[in-house]
């Protein structure tokens, strides 16, 4: 049984919806967040306290989009991934890295220095120049969805989708819907109307109801 380690609209909600996309059996466990400031005990699941943990066997990952690369290739026989021979693998991959290392990091710091601090540790000044980084770098998703596609790849829908999809949404999510450019957003709002979309966010939303577990700070 493959197990997820959760917090509602973090970056865990990337392997949950590529679990419900992959129709794949599993054991969601919610944690209030930050999980290392509540659930002392979850150290001993994951040392770095960190979520998404996802557990399959002997195996223990922590970072969210490679976890949707191993979901494929190892449960779903490679849906939604895109294989070393076809004419966008590159593309796939610097996608699916390009949805955390490039889009999510910015808006981390951005979160903590006007969220997440207290009064006196937030940084306006610093978390202002952070949302200015992340929005400057859409300038590659913008032109690539310029041609009306409905996915990141002409292909179609792939688990890179679901890598930048949350980078994004984690920016509705912090109140920057207004500063998003129309491709992106048309692009964004199209994907939430996938079955297997609405199926992890009932999913989540209904674990967090049944632990009792606080809103999110955002």
């Amino acid at each position: 049984m493959l197990t997820l380690w959760h917090c509602e609209d973090t970056r865990s909600f990337r392997p949950l919806w590529a679990l419900e996309e992959l129709d794949l059996n599993y054991d969601l466990k919610m944690l209030p967040f930050p999980p290392r400031a509540s659930r002392k005990d979850y150290f001993a699941e994951n040392p770095l306290g960190t979520i998404p943990l996802l557990v399959d066997g002997d195996t223990r990952m922590t970072e969210s989009c490679a976890m949707l690369q191993y979901l494929s290739l190892r449960h779903g026989q490679g849906r939604f991934a895109v294989p070393t021979e076809h004419a966008e693998f590159g593309d796939y991959l610097n996608w699916l890295h390009h949805g955390e290392a490039t889009l999510t990091f910015p808006q981390t710091i951005y979160l903590r220095y006007s969220r997440m601090e207290v009064p006196e540790r937030q940084l306006p000044q610093a978390a202002e120049d952070y949302r200015l980084w992340f929005l400057a770098r859409l300038k590659l998703l913008e032109p690539a969805l310029s041609d009306g596609r409905d996915t990141l790849l002409q292909s179609g829908f792939t688990m890179a989708d679901i890598a930048v999809h949350y980078a994004i949404e984690l920016a509705v999510l912090l109140g920057l819907r207004d500063d998003l450019p129309p491709e992106t957003l048309r692009w964004f709002d199209g994907l939430t109307t996938r079955p297997a979309y609405q199926r992890a966010k009932a999913k989540q939303r209904s674990g967090a109801e049944a632990d009792n577990l606080p809103p999110m700070p955002f």
